[in-house]
This record gives C-alpha cells, structure tokens and sequence, in this order.
C-alpha cells in the first residue's frame, strides 16, 4: 500500500493508519511531500495555478510505484490510499494512469481541478475497487466533488463505494478504516 499524506502531514502521520488495517499481509509505503505540500493551492483551483506542484508529485508518485513493480508486486496487488490532499493526489494519479489496482481508497479527497476541469482521462481501473469516503459537510471537501470522482472513477471501470458521512469533521473513521481493511484482506486471499 502506497499511503500518501495530507497538506501539511507527513509520511509518519499517515503510516500511523498501518497498525488500525488488521492487516500483517501488506507492506506499507509513504512518500513524504516536500514541506508538507504536495501542491500549493487548494485542489479545486486551476490547474496551472497549481503547477509544477501537480505534475511533480504525481512523478513522486509515479517513482513510488514503480519500485513496488520492480520489487515484483503487480499492480493488482497495490492499493493508492491517501487522506485529504494525498486523496486528491491518489485519485488523479489513478485516474491519470487508469489500469488494474489492487484498490485505490480516497479518505476526504477528489479529483484534482476547478469545477467544469475536463475529465477525459483515457484507460481502465478494469472493476479496481475503490472506495471514496468523507464527511458530508467537510470544509475543505465539498461532497460535489465526492460525488463528481466518483462517477469519473466509475466512468473508468473502478467499482466504486462513495461514502458520505453526516456531520463528520475533516478527519477519518471506523468505517473507512473497516472499508479499507477489507479492501486489504481480499488482495491478500488472492
């Protein structure tokens, strides 16, 4: 699993979601973002406002991915999880680079742009499960946006489960880190 941190996380704050996953299967990666920031502005503003902060981290990324292949783990094994902005960035990378996962979990995140963004990403996730989970009044997240990922990621081929929870604050709970357990355990029954 390639876990990728929030703005203004760092690696160490999102592996510490690794020991709630129930999981001794699974190895755990975390790229950490220079500053804490993968990308200086909100994730909704445009793209080029944004740039080369987009383009740089999804290279970082990329490289993350890239040493769990050469390390001989397929792709069908390798789950993209990331919270807040590293949602944002877990989705876009696998929407931008659309093939089979092992699955792709966005806890507080969507896809990357202003509203109107053209969302012609070419590909397949080929049924990859995904899972998109957020508070319905968070304030930095509108649930649009959820829900707008969402049926991109199911445009894609993903087998999407959108979940958006009453009142929750900017934050993750029981049930997603359930959700992504799961998630978890039927890549390693596999």
């Amino acid at each position: 699993m390639i876990m990728i941190h929030g703005r203004g996380g760092t690696a160490e704050d999102i592996i510490s979601l690794a020991p709630l996953l129930q999981t001794s299967e699974v190895a755990f990666l975390a790229p950490q973002a220079a500053g804490g920031v993968w990308y200086p502005y909100g994730f909704m503003s445009p793209i080029e406002k944004n740039e080369p902060g987009i383009s740089s981290a999804i290279r970082s990324i990329q490289r993350v991915v890239d040493q769990v292949t050469d390390a001989g783990v397929p792709l069908e094994r390798l789950v993209l999880l990331g919270f807040s902005q590293g949602a944002c960035l877990a989705t876009e990378f696998a929407a931008r680079h659309a093939t089979r996962y092992g699955g792709i979990a966005g806890l507080s995140g969507g896809l990357i742009g202003p509203d109107g963004a053209p969302r012609d990403y070419a590909g397949s996730l080929e049924s990859t499960p995904v899972f998109l989970g957020c508070s319905d009044v968070d304030a930095h997240i509108p649930a649009e946006r959820v829900r707008e990922s969402a049926a991109v990621l199911e445009k894609l081929k993903g087998d999407v489960t959108l979940r958006l929870y009453k009142g929750m604050g900017h934050t993750v709970n029981d049930d997603e880190i359930e959700l992504v357990s799961g998630m978890l355990a039927a890549i390693s029954t596999t």
